[in-house]
């Protein structure tokens, strides 16, 4: 008798990313553009809205069992907020919950950020369909089999 894996029993649902603006940085129409180009890609999508705090953020995930962050940077404060975000998820006990970035990330502050345990990081010129099939990938290997996985 065969059981059957992890993949082909977990049932499909939709990915939960939590999309959020930490830090003063007030723009955020590429962080709605993301949001909604996941959307379209089957996930559910939770916005937080501008100005928020890590502690803000890291309990909004966690209130919202999401199973991936998306931080939205501009402001260059990536160095500081990014790892507050990292530490109180594990704090907290949610250092399960994936972590990527996006915005004006300095190449040199890439490989920090990589190593200190973001799952990706997108800059400017990052297209949709390359952000949307990243995530998936990222929440396939968590075992979240997104609903309507296909690329668009």
């Amino acid at each position: 008798m065969t059981l059957p894996s992890a993949s082909e029993s977990a049932p499909a649902r939709r990915g939960r990313v939590l999309i959020g603006k930490v830090g003063l940085d007030g723009h955020d129409r590429g962080a709605k553009v993301v949001a909604r180009a996941l959307r379209d890609a089957g996930m559910e999508v939770i916005y937080t809205g501008l100005h928020q705090t890590p502690e803000m953020i890291v309990s909004a995930a966690i209130q919202e069992d999401v199973d991936i962050i998306g931080l939205s940077i501009l402001s260059g404060a990536h160095n500081h907020l990014v790892p507050r975000v990292m530490a109180l998820l594990a704090e907290r006990g949610a250092g399960d919950i994936s972590v990527f970035v996006g915005g004006i990330i300095p190449d040199g502050d890439r490989a920090v950020l990589l190593e200190k345990g973001v799952a990706a990081i997108f800059t400017p010129g990052a297209t949709l369909e390359s952000i949307s099939t990243k995530i998936r990938e990222i929440l396939t290997e968590k075992g979240v089999h997104v609903l309507g996985a296909t690329a668009e």
